[in-house]
């Protein structure tokens, strides 16, 4: 894009935008496109329901949806401080600033004032809420796992030590980057450990099955760049919707699984019932021995017969 303006009045010029597009537009008598279903992408390096169902999804609606992935504001291959080159001196941006940035994308790139839908999952479901309660008349409906409408409890303190542990550093607003700031996204990626796995993976497994899987997770957070980090992070800790959720009124399923730590389905999911009006809440217990063997298939039923109420 040419440009972009975040909340905070701060403009960027050439934006680039990362994107891609599976199945097939419909237009309407003005040429609008009017089954346009805007795919949040999980972040990189976390467990994604709907990266598993994404090739049946996309099979069994590829004629009746448009689908629009957009790598969002703040990662890299879209607009991010690594990307951009201006790391800390990258504007600050809020989660609106994320949506903001797609609804822009979709308007210029193919005239989409208005989506059918938005799907969405964990912390890219942060989006899916924030459009749907502050444009509540651009989308029928909004799919969304595993998420949550504010940062608070577990969640806050998660973030809040991570930003304590990047503000320790005094490489961090140096123009160079130094082997202190690799070791400390090591340290981050093992705290942001705790909020990506059920409390299964604590309470069964043997400290010695623990360390492979977390230097795992350690290892693939390596490619993260610690600039979009801490922006993101920054972002994350004032995400709060909570109150206008009332205002929702695209038709909503809202679905949660397994006891992560991270999300909570007694304080993130069953809520909403009564909250979203035009909502189905589900919560399933996962049949799964983690990492191999994950069964979904009740959640992706759901979606797929959710998805054919606007074929």
């Amino acid at each position: 894009m040419d440009s972009f303006e975040f909340e905070s009045g701060r403009i960027l010029e050439n934006v680039n935008v990362e994107y891609w597009t599976g199945g097939s537009p419909m237009y309407d008598a003005d040429g609008n496109i009017v089954n346009a279903v805007v795919y949040f992408p999980n972040f990189k390096n976390e467990n994604s329901i709907l990266q598993e169902f994404h090739n049946q999804i996309l099979d069994e609606f590829t004629d009746n949806y448009f689908f629009i992935k957009i790598t969002p504001l703040g990662v890299p291959d879209s607009c991010s401080p690594s990307s951009t080159g201006l790391k800390y001196q990258f504007p600050q941006y809020t989660v609106k600033d994320r949506v903001n940035f797609k609804r822009q994308f979709l308007k210029e790139k193919f005239g989409i004032g208005k989506v059918l839908g938005l799907i969405g999952e964990r912390v890219s479901g942060f989006e899916v809420y924030t459009w749907a309660c502050e444009y509540p008349d651009e989308m029928e409906f909004i799919i969304n796992l595993n998420t949550t409408f504010k940062t608070y409890g577990y969640r806050y303190v998660l973030l809040n030590v991570a930003d304590s542990i990047l503000d320790s550093s005094e490489d961090f607003y140096s123009d160079e980057y130094s082997v202190s700031l690799s070791k400390l996204i090591v340290m981050i990626m093992r705290l942001m450990f705790l909020g990506n796995f059920p409390k299964k993976v604590f309470e069964e497994f043997s400290n010695d099955e623990i360390d492979v899987i977390m230097e795992d997770y350690v290892d693939e957070g390596l490619f993260i760049d610690i600039y979009d980090f801490k922006s993101r992070n920054d972002c994350l800790l004032r995400y709060d919707v909570f109150d206008k959720l009332k205002d929702i009124k695209a038709k909503a399923l809202i679905m949660g699984s397994s006891d992560y730590l991270y999300f909570n389905n007694e304080n993130d999911i069953l809520p909403l019932k009564d909250i979203i009006e035009d909502s189905r809440v589900l919560v399933f217990s996962d049949k799964e021995n983690f990492y191999d063997e994950h069964d979904f298939s009740d959640m992706g039923s759901e979606i797929i017969s959710f998805l054919k109420q606007f074929q």
